[in-house]
C-alpha cells in the first residue's frame, strides 16, 4: 500500500482555528495551552491536539499602561494582536486574561471575529450550579470596574467584592508574586482569609477572576465553590475548536 492510499484511509478531525492573545502574564498563558490541548485530546483521543495560534505580548509595557490608565493604547495593542492572528488564520479569538477584557469590544470591532468572553463563560458555569451570590477576586480593575462585573450582573448574579484593604492585598499578590511565578504559602493564607470573609457575607462561590489565581488557590483552599476562570475559559475554547 503506497503513502497516498494510507493517507486516504486515515481519519482526520476538523477543528476551528483559535487565536490566543496571551502573555498577560505568560505564567497563565502556558496553563491555557496545556488545558486546551488536554481538553482536545480527551475529546478526540490519540495524538490529537488543539489547532491554536498564540501571540504572546510583552506584559511589562502593558502593566505600565495599566498603572497609567491608558486603556486606549492597550486597546490598540490588543486589536493589532487580534488582527495579526486573523491574518495567520484564526477563525475566533480568546484573550488569556480577565483584566484585558476591558478592551474586548475593541478587539472584536477591529477583527470581526467571534471572541470567547471569559466573564460570560464564567457566569454560565456559575448558573449551571444553581448559584446566585458570588464573590469576585482579581485585579483592582476587575473587582471594581463595570466591564467585568456588569456581565455577571446581566446574568442575574449578585456580586460581592473584598473591602479596600483586602483588594489591595489581592492585587499586589497577583502582580508582585503570581505573575512572576512566586507561589507563597503566606499569600495563599491571605486569599483564604478573604474568601472566608466573603463566605460569611453570603457568597455561595468565588470567582478566581485573574488567570494567575488558579496557580495559588484550588477548591481545597475554599469553604465555598471555586470557579477558576482559566479552566472555565479553556473549556470554552475546546468547545469552540470542536464545534466546526
Amino acid at each position: 500500500m503506497d503513502l497516498t492510499t494510507k493517507t486516504s484511509k486515515q481519519s482526520f478531525s476538523s477543528q476551528n482555528t483559535l487565536g490566543i492573545i496571551g502573555g498577560m502574564s505568560w505564567e497563565s498563558t502556558q496553563t491555557y495551552y496545556q488545558l486546551i490541548n488536554q481538553g482536545v485530546k480527551q475529546r478526540l483521543g490519540g495524538l490529537h491536539s488543539a489547532d491554536i495560534l498564540i501571540h504572546s505580548l510583552d506584559f511589562a509595557p502593558i502593566e505600565a499602561l495599566q498603572m497609567q490608565g491608558d486603556w486606549e493604547m492597550m486597546a490598540q495593542m490588543l486589536a493589532d494582536s487580534g488582527k495579526r492572528l486573523k491574518l495567520a488564520g484564526a477563525t475566533g479569538l480568546l484573550i488569556a486574561t480577565n483584566t484585558m477584557h476591558k478592551v474586548a469590544d475593541r478587539v472584536i470591532e477591529a477583527t470581526g471575529l467571534p471572541l470567547i468572553h471569559i466573564a460570560d463563560a464564567t457566569a454560565q458555569a456559575i448558573k449551571s450550579q444553581g448559584l446566585s451570590n458570588i464573590a469576585l477576586l482579581g485585579t483592582n480593575f476587575t473587582m471594581t470596574q463595570d466591564f467585568y462585573k456588569q456581565r455577571l450582573l446581566d446574568a442575574n448574579l449578585s456580586v460581592l467584592i473584598p473591602d479596600d484593604t483586602q483588594r489591595d492585598d489581592i492585587h499586589r499578590i497577583i502582580y508582585d508574586e503570581l505573575c512572576q511565578g512566586q507561589i507563597l504559602d503566606s499569600s495563599r493564607q491571605r486569599y483564604q482569609q478573604v474568601i472566608a470573609s466573603l463566605a460569611q457575607q453570603g457568597a455561595e462561590g468565588v470567582i478566581l477572576g485573574c488567570t494567575e489565581i488558579g496557580l495559588l488557590i484550588s477548591q481545597q483552599d475554599s469553604p465555598i465553590a471555586v470557579f477558576d476562570t482559566t479552566a472555565i475559559h479553556a473549556n470554552s475554547a475546546v468547545e469552540f475548536l470542536l464545534q466546526g
